[in-house]
Order: C-alpha cells, then sequence, then structure tokens
C-alpha cells in the first residue's frame, strides 16, 4: 500500500515543490533507493513527516488513516497540478473517503482550496399511492384525486456543480428534471418532460469563515432552515442571504422569491382553488432566523417571515381572488432538535400563521391556524456507510389553513398535510454505498374540520417508497 500511495503522491506533488531536491530528512532512506526522489519531494512539500521527524520506517505498512492523511495533504495542493494529476488524486481520495471524513474540518479547509470543479448529482425513482376518490368541487367540476396504477410512479434526476473561484467565493450551479410521471402519455421528448436550472447561487465569505452572503437561485430550501421539518416549503427560491454562524448560534436575514409554484406536489390544482398551482406565484419574503447549537449535534431555533404578495401572473376571476388564495401575512416558528444517547433523535416543530383567509382544504373561514410536528428517530443511515438503516415515527396535528399551499419538504402530500391529525412511520436503509432506499405509510388519519367540503381531501392513508442514488 505504501509504494503505490507513495509513487501517486509523488507525480502529484512534483508541480510544487519549490526546488529540485531539499536535503534528505531521513537516516533510513539511502540516496540509492528506489524511493529517495519521491520521499524527499514529498517531505519538502510537507506531505510526510515521518516518524519522530527523523525515520522514514519504508518497511512499515502505513495504515488508511494515514494514507488518507497524506491525500488530504495533496489536496491542498490540487490548484497547481495538471488534470490528470488532479484526476489521480480524485481517485486516491474516492478510495479513502471514509478515512478523509473522519478527518473532519481539516479536509474541509483543505478542499476550499480546490481550484477544479466538482460534479455531483442525485437521482430518485419514487412510488406514491394513495386510493383514488372523485368530487365536486365549487365549480361543479368532477375531480379525481390520489395515485394509482402508473400514475403512482415518478422519477427526478439532478446534477450539480461547484467550483471555487478563489478564496472567498464559491459558484454552484444545478440542473434538475421535473418530477417526471410514468402514467403521462406524452413522448418522452415532449415539452412536458422539462429541465431547468434550480441552483445559480453564489457564496461569498468575508475573510472570516463565519460571515457568509450568498446569492442567486438555491433549491431545496425550506422556512426554519435544514433542521427543521420544512412543513411549509421545501423547493426553489431565488434570494439574498447574509449569515453569521460559529460553533454555538447562527443568525440568518434574507429576502427572497419563490420560484417553484408546487406543481406536481401541490394539491391545490383541482381543489377549491382549481388549477392554479399558482398559489406561490410572485411570493416575496422576507425571513430571519436565529439557532444554537451544542456539543452532541443538538440544536434549536426560532424563525420569522414576512410575506408580500404585490405582483405574479395570477388572474383574478368572479370565483377566487388573491385574497383567497394566499391571505398571510406573516409566520413564525420554532423547532428543537435533540440528539440523546448514542442512536436517538427527537425533532418537534411549531409554526403559528397570521392569517385571515379562506382554507385550502375545506372553503371555510380561518384564522391564525396552527401546526405542531414531532418525529422521533432512531439510528441513522448515512448514504457514505453501506448497510446504516433509521427508523421514524411522526405525528402532525396542522390546524384548517395551516398550510400555505405550495411544495412541501415533507413526504406527505395529496391533501395529507393541511386540516388533519395523523401518524406517519418509515424506515431508511442504505443497501450499498451511495443507494438508499426509504419507505413510509401514514396511520390513523384523521380530519380535523369538515368544513363546507371535503374540497381535495382523501380519507385513504398514504404509501411512498423510493430509491435515492447520489452520484
Amino acid at each position: 500500500m505504501k509504494a503505490k500511495v507513495l509513487a501517486a503522491l509523488a507525480a502529484t506533488m512534483a508541480v510544487s515543490a519549490t526546488c529540485a531536491f531539499a536535503a534528505n530528512p531521513f537516516v533510513d532512506v539511502p540516496t540509492d533507493s528506489w524511493a529517495y526522489k519521491s520521499v524527499v519531494e514529498l517531505a519538502d512539500a510537507g506531505v510526510i513527516q515521518g516518524v519522530d521527524g527523523e525515520y522514514f520506517q519504508g518497511q512499515r505498512n502505513i495504515t488508511r488513516y494515514e494514507a488518507a492523511e497524506m491525500v488530504a495533504k495533496a489536496m491542498a495542493h490540487m490548484d497547481k497540478a495538471t488534470v490528470e494529476q488532479r484526476a489521480l488524486i480524485n481517485k486516491l481520495a474516492d478510495e479513502y473517503a471514509d478515512e478523509l471524513n473522519n478527518l473532519g474540518v481539516r479536509v474541509s479547509n483543505l478542499e476550499n482550496k480546490v481550484g477544479n470543479i466538482k460534479f455531483t448529482g442525485d437521482a430518485r425513482l419514487r412510488y406514491r399511492y394513495q386510493s383514488s376518490s372523485h368530487f365536486t368541487n365549487f365549480k361543479g367540476d368532477n375531480v379525481a384525486r390520489g395515485k394509482e396504477n402508473d400514475n403512482s410512479w415518478d422519477y427526478r434526476i439532478r446534477v450539480r456543480g461547484t467550483a471555487q473561484v478563489n478564496d472567498r467565493t464559491t459558484a454552484t450551479v444545478g440542473l434538475s428534471s421535473d418530477n417526471q410521471n410514468f402514467g403521462s402519455n406524452d413522448s418522452s421528448s415532449s415539452a412536458e418532460n422539462d429541465v431547468y436550472a434550480d441552483i445559480i447561487n453564489v457564496d461569498y465569505n468575508f475573510g472570516s469563515p463565519n460571515w457568509t452572503l450568498s446569492l442567486g437561485r438555491t433549491a431545496d430550501w425550506k422556512l426554519g432552515g435544514p433542521r427543521s421539518y420544512g412543513y411549509q416549503y421545501g423547493d426553489t427560491i431565488d434570494r439574498a442571504e447574509l449569515k453569521y454562524q460559529n460553533d454555538s448560534i447562527a443568525v440568518t436575514a434574507g429576502y427572497g422569491k419563490f420560484k417553484e409554484a408546487g406543481g406536481n406536489d401541490s394539491w391545490a390544482a383541482g381543489s377549491r382553488f382549481v388549477g392554479s398551482g399558482d398559489d406561490f406565484d410572485g411570493l416575496k419574503m422576507g425571513y430571519g432566523e436565529i439557532e444554537g447549537f451544542f456539543n452532541n449535534g443538538s440544536a434549536v431555533g426560532v424563525y420569522y417571515s414576512q410575506f408580500d404578495r404585490s405582483n405574479g401572473s395570477y388572474t383574478e376571476s368572479a370565483d377566487q381572488s388573491i385574497e383567497d388564495t394566499f391571505d398571510a401575512d406573516n409566520l413564525w416558528g420554532a423547532y428543537a432538535n435533540v440528539n440523546f444517547g448514542s442512536k436517538w433523535n427527537l425533532l418537534v416543530n411549531y409554526e403559528s400563521l397570521d392569517k385571515s383567509g379562506y382554507s385550502w382544504t375545506t372553503g371555510n373561514k380561518v384564522s391564525d391556524p396552527e401546526v405542531w410536528i414531532a418525529r422521533l428517530t432512531y439510528g441513522k443511515a448515512s448514504m457514505a456507510q453501506p448497510k446504516s438503516w433509521d427508523i421514524w415515527v411522526e405525528y402532525l396535528d396542522a390546524e384548517d389553513g395551516a398550510w400555505l399551499g405550495g411544495s412541501t419538504g415533507s413526504w406527505r402530500n395529496f391533501g395529507q398535510i393541511d386540516n388533519i391529525e395523523s401518524w406517519g412511520v418509515g424506515i431508511d436503509y442504505v443497501f450499498a454505498k451511495n443507494a438508499k432506499f426509504s419507505i413510509m405509510q401514514s396511520f390513523a388519519s384523521d380530519y380535523k374540520d369538515k368544513g363546507i367540503d371535503k374540497y381535495g381531501q382523501n380519507d385513504d392513508e398514504l404509501t411512498r417508497a423510493e430509491f435515492n442514488f447520489a452520484f
């Protein structure tokens, strides 16, 4: 192992050597050794230090952790390497990925110096089943809800490219397919099968790792940040965001405009406000969040959002108005994400809307609805660790009108996210590196307020299963 790693690293480190040869630092490496040139170059570049600063011990097998440290140090010089040399270092980095991850912050700091573009991506094959039902909406249309047969299956593919522009600036571009439904009768090349940019983002730090300015479009964004549940939203937004973060606290402030109305995931289409899916069209929002972190990985946070529906292409009609479809002035929420023991995690999330309008689900007038969510998880499924797994149980209590109506970061949909008290259970299993299988099931669901009519609601439970692949 030592000869293989040594030869590979020596080839890459030659580009950063400040002189042809420095003095041999190791007494046990003679000048006629096959490894003499490589050892001296690596020692001069700081990749190896030897034992006690005096002995190389070339006959001793190195550990994978020691090899990973050598690879990490080589990564610090990738901005000076050729394309072929970068490919070689990347190959070694893949080989020792787990050990590099265990090095933590030190490796992260080294990766920030890399001058090349890193491409990643993911693919999802998803199955969602809920028995279809038909109802008559307020316009008299017969509308079907639920997912059955081919309509239960869809897929999505995403690709991301990240470039370290300089020591302070990182640029990210991401492309995503829409959620393509296998039940569609359109051709695979039809205009319905769109690919769009869901990330066009630049991150800039101010010479300090604590302050970051983020500008542009980002995906998978949700109110409350990544540690909250994501009940209200979990999709694409154009925003400017300033964040201060250290080991114990994070303060975030931003302003943005939603760019994804919900589409396939929003059940607003076909409900009381038929066929729009535009409940977030033109919606702007200012937001702020304060989070606290603890040594065991636990976190707590509070957040506030102020909404502004000042423009957009939504057209009012005699049957509905913007005030009907979106009449929330602001929202505030709080979460606690607590680790206890070695494998347990409890997430509790609360949100309250300053809202006086109509409910998506019942057509009733609502006032300041609230939602409580709790999830208890055992284990941790890590895409980098085959055979890792977790299992969780969830409780949701959402008052009528608590959901704003757009896309959600929750696994729930099809009318199972508003005006409801429901339980859910799920399991995630990483069956191979970067390949995970998940299954979720709702149960004991009960709609809280039957209202004028159960527009779009479905009494049947929701089953969801999916394969996720990272590359």
